[in-house]
């Protein structure tokens, strides 16, 4: 499995590649994002709704597990670093499946219950603002957006 790398200088060209990430999505889409506190995991999915056009402001969903956004297309940003063994009742399929993208944070604590084709994305801190993202594509579909946007 091929794997693609960025490295950003400051949130601002993390907020400007996901943006461009963001105009090759398609309703169903899911991204799961991994990394340490403060990598840029919510900075990565504030760019997304940028580019899907979503008004409001994005924040961390820590508390309320799941929020929806409009734009072009629905965004569902999910959080479940506190999810624990509830996840069975919060219907992720719905979400997954659902006629929008999905973001998934700290998506390995719920591994069993995300779709086996994705785009999984690793963060990490390279200095104070420097970031270095991992893009893993799992399935023909996220192999081609990986081969789109890195080209």
């Amino acid at each position: 499995m091929k794997q693609y790398e960025l490295n950003t200088n400051d949130s601002t060209q993390t907020l400007s590649f996901a943006a461009k990430l963001a105009e090759h999505l398609l309703p169903g889409d899911v991204i799961t994002l991994e990394g340490d506190l403060g990598a840029g995991k919510t900075t990565f999915t504030k760019g997304l709704a940028q580019g899907l056009g979503v008004k409001r402001t994005v924040n961390s969903p820590t508390f309320t597990i799941i929020k929806e956004y409009a734009g072009r297309m629905p965004l569902y940003h999910m959080d479940v670093y506190r999810v624990g063994d509830t996840f069975e009742d919060l219907g992720f399929d719905e979400y997954f499946e659902g006629d929008g993208v999905t973001v998934v944070e700290w998506a390995h604590l719920i591994e069993e219950q995300l779709p086996s084709e994705r785009l999984t994305i690793f963060l990490y801190h390279e200095s104070q603002e420097k970031r270095k993202m991992v893009f893993v594509p799992k399935g023909e579909r996220y192999e081609q957006l990986c081969k789109e946007i890195f080209s």
